[in-house]
């Protein structure tokens, strides 16, 4: 009986706050946006000091004046391929290495995607990850040794910026033997008037 309370008076809040922003009430912003610059909200610990730790941002806002590029999906290309015909006793599967090296070859990939349009992973603002189920870790996820090379390209001394990201576990990739894929939405300034004609 408790619950069906709880639930009638958060729908009915939510009705009231409904109606409140139908009417044109909107909250006030706990959060200084900036009207030129990409605004980076970081997550924060208990004490209110920022998660230094965390390899992604709560959230961004980005104003107007900016591209947006959507990066497709990217996987790891195979170290080795596969030789022969599958079913065959000489059979040999493509080899792709662990997540760690997985994880590396698919960012450097994406650097070098980045560069072809002037961008670099501080203009990367929202980034998805999958990440298929490791046969070296009882078909669960590497996410912690995935996170470890991530940083190595977000939230550096060189590159501090970091996305906003969603990381999922899928059951599996295009691709064969790859552990994860990552797509990403990134954001830049482009001044058109000195572009050549």
């Amino acid at each position: 009986m408790k619950t069906w309370k709880n639930l009638a008076l958060a729908t009915a809040l939510c009705g009231m706050a409904g109606a409140a922003h139908a009417q044109g009430a909107a909250p006030t912003p706990t959060v200084e946006i900036s009207p030129t610059e990409v605004t980076r909200i970081y997550p924060l610990n208990p004490d209110g000091t920022v998660r230094e730790s965390s390899p992604y941002v709560e959230s961004l806002a980005v104003p107007p004046g900016y591209t947006t590029f959507y990066i497709s999906g990217t996987n790891p290309q195979p170290i080795t391929r596969a030789v022969g015909v599958l079913g065959d006793a000489n059979y040999k599967p493509a080899v792709y290495g662990d997540i760690y090296q997985q994880t590396e070859a698919v960012l450097e990939m994406h650097k070098a995607m980045l560069a072809k349009y002037g961008l670099t992973f501080g203009d990367v603002i929202q980034a998805h990850v999958f990440m298929a189920p490791d046969p070296h870790a009882n078909q669960g996820i590497r996410f912690a040794d995935m996170n470890k090379v991530w940083l190595r390209y977000f939230g550096t001394k060189e590159q501090p910026n970091k996305p906003a990201r969603s990381t999922f576990k899928v059951a599996s990739l295009a691709g064969g033997g790859s552990l994860l894929e990552i797509e990403f939405v990134a954001v830049k300034k482009i001044d058109f008037s000195k572009k050549k004609k």
